[in-house]
C-alpha cells in the first residue's frame, strides 16, 4: 500500500507542547518542541525552557528583565517565564501570545494573558511604561520590511517615555554551518539572511507559518531608526552572538 504524506492540521501545536511540559512539573525533557523551517531544516528543543526562573536565563535576558519599569507588556510571553517573574516583583503584566495553550497557562500561573500577536494587537489594552520582547522575542519583528509596522504597533500603546526591553540574536554569516545554504536562499529571493520562516510541530499538528528575524545588530539599528523608538542602550554578548536592547519611545 502507497502512502501519501499529508500536510500537518494547522492548530495550536505550540500551546500542546507547553501544556504536557507543565503538566509534568516542567521537568527537563518532558515535552520536545519541534520547529521546522521552509527548507525542510528540523529542531528539536527542550520545552522547560519556557518555564525557567531567573536564575537559569542568560546574562543578557536578566538584564533585560531588570530594566522593566511600571505597567509591562510582555509580547510573546510563551508559558509566562517572564511574566510572573515581573508579577512576583509588584509589577502590573499583561502577556500576549498567538497560542490560546500558553495564554491559558501564564494566566494559570497568576500572570493577565490575553491572544494576540504583533502587529495586530488586541484592543484595549491600555498604556504601558514598559514593552518587553524577552527570551530572544525581537526575532518576533518578524523582518526589515515587517519591523517598522511592528514597532509602530508597540509605540502605539506605549505610554510618553516608555521603554522596550529585549533579547535577539545575531545570525553571523552561517559560514561553516548548516545555515550558509539557507543566508543565501534568502538573499536570492530578497529576504534578510537571519530572516527564518518557522512553523511548530507536534505530531499531526503544526502552527501556521510565521517568520522570525536573527536580526545583525546594524540591521536591528536601522529598524529603529526608522521607528517612534530611539536606541539607548546595546549590550552584547562578549562570547556569543546574543544582544540585548532597551529603547525609549
Amino acid at each position: 500500500m502507497d502512502l501519501v504524506a499529508k500536510e500537518p492540521r494547522i492548530d495550536d501545536a505550540f500551546g500542546r507542547v507547553l501544556a504536557r511540559c507543565w503538566e509534568t512539573g516542567a521537568t527537563p525533557w518532558s515535552a520536545v518542541e519541534v520547529i521546522e523551517r521552509d527548507d525542510g531544516l528540523i529542531a528539536a528543543n527542550d520545552a522547560s525552557r519556557y518555564f525557567t526562573e531567573p536564575a537559569q536565563w542568560s546574562a543578557l535576558d536578566r538584564w533585560a528583565w531588570e530594566r522593566a519599569q511600571g505597567r509591562v507588556l510582555d509580547v510573546g510571553c510563551g508559558g509566562g517565564r517572564h511574566a510572573v517573574a515581573w508579577v512576583a516583583r509588584g509589577h502590573e503584566v499583561v502577556g500576549v501570545d498567538p497560542s490560546p495553550g500558553a495564554v491559558r497557562i501564564t494566566r494559570e500561573r497568576g500572570a493577565k494573558a490575553v491572544v494576540g500577536s504583533v502587529p495586530f494587537l488586541p484592543g484595549e489594552l491600555g498604556r504601558f511604561d514598559t514593552i518587553a520582547l524577552c527570551g530572544d522575542s525581537l526575532g518576533l519583528l518578524g523582518g526589515p520590511e515587517q519591523a517598522p509596522q511592528v514597532l509602530s504597533a508597540l509605540a502605539a500603546v506605549a505610554g510618553p517615555g516608555a521603554r522596550l526591553i529585549g533579547t535577539g540574536t545575531d545570525p553571523g554569516d552561517g559560514a561553516g554551518t548548516v545555515h550558509a545554504g539557507y543566508h543565501s536562499w534568502n538573499l536570492s529571493r530578497g529576504r534578510a539572511p537571519g530572516q527564518l520562516r518557522l512553523r511548530v510541530r507536534d505530531g499531526v499538528v503544526a502552527t501556521p507559518w510565521f517568520d522570525y528575524w536573527l536580526a545583525a545588530p546594524d540591521e536591528f539599528t536601522a529598524a529603529v531608526d526608522r521607528s517612534a523608538w530611539t536606541m539607548e542602550t546595546m549590550e552584547r554578548d562578549p562570547t556569543g552572538s546574543g544582544y540585548a536592547v532597551r529603547l525609549r519611545k
